[in-house]
């Protein structure tokens, strides 16, 4: 195919003398023409054309991944702190449990401690009661003299600091929780059951009762009334029933001797 210049129906002259005959300057490198004219010498123009293709697509790719590769970045750093903070509270959680444990090991320590010191405490002025009992007596009789008061005054101060006390007195109302019974009377004197005599002193440790005061009640009523009424005898027959005894006149029940009383009055009526 012929160039643009032959189709012209002329013959083409191209003039490569590097020096110009009219000025005498040297010329410069001629401009190449057609499709080589965008290549730099030396260089290949289709790769570099394919270079900057593909620089251009890498650099359009690399900046539609940026911001997916951030907020995947900000999405793990979220899961993390979401776990730290569940991992912490886990752990505040467990703190908080085994502290409380504790103080309640501690609570219960104290509390079997001082439980088995007043048990022992206890105990031991169980076993000096009777010997209150007889210090007291001693003290009602006047037998309390000498060196053995000065004795019996140190163990009753010692007992006292390890916290025993004595209750009981003359005309408090009767308690059946820290009193014990041991006579009955009526009396009109009182409004309702009153102690009206300690037989022997009670004594506690705290609010345990070592021992009930023992004492004599009296409730309201004339003082001849009887405690209660009285019951026939009764005594059971040879059927395992019960069978009623008889008095005689003669103070013998039926079918039984006769009493000593009735005997003597018969012979002193005989003589």
């Amino acid at each position: 195919m012929n160039s643009p210049d032959e189709t012209n129906g002329g013959p083409v002259i191209r003039d490569r003398r590097r020096i110009d005959p009219a000025t005498g300057q040297v010329r410069g490198p001629s401009k190449p023409r057609g499709k080589h004219a965008a290549s730099k010498p030396g260089g290949t123009p289709g790769l570099e054309a394919s270079g900057a293709a593909g620089a251009a697509g890498s650099g359009s790719r690399s900046g539609a991944a940026r911001p997916d590769a951030d907020r995947k970045d900000s999405a793990d750093r979220s899961a993390a702190e979401v776990a730290l903070a569940e991992q912490l509270a886990e752990r505040t959680a467990d703190l908080q449990r085994v502290t409380a444990e504790y103080a309640n090991y501690r609570k219960r320590v104290e509390r079997d401690r001082t439980a088995v010191r007043e048990q022992a405490v206890a105990n031991v002025l169980y076993g000096l009661v009777p010997v209150l009992d007889d210090i007291g007596r001693a003290r009602e009789h006047g037998e309390l003299v000498g060196g053995f008061k000065s004795v019996a005054d140190s163990l009753e101060a010692t007992v006292a600091k390890l916290g025993l006390e004595s209750f009981g007195e003359n005309g408090e109302p009767f308690d059946p929780k820290v009193h014990e019974a041991l006579t009955h009377s009526y009396s009109s004197d009182v409004t309702e059951p009153t102690c009206v005599q300690i037989l022997q002193p009670g004594y506690r440790v705290g609010e345990r009762i070592l021992r009930p005061a023992r004492v004599a009640v009296a409730e309201p009523g004339d003082a001849g009334e009887p405690d209660g009424p009285d019951e026939p005898d009764e005594a059971p027959d040879e059927q395992g029933g019960p069978a009623r005894i008889h008095h005689q006149p003669g103070g013998a029940a039926s079918g039984g001797e006769p009493r000593a009383e009735g005997r003597r009055d018969t012979r002193a009526d005989d003589d």
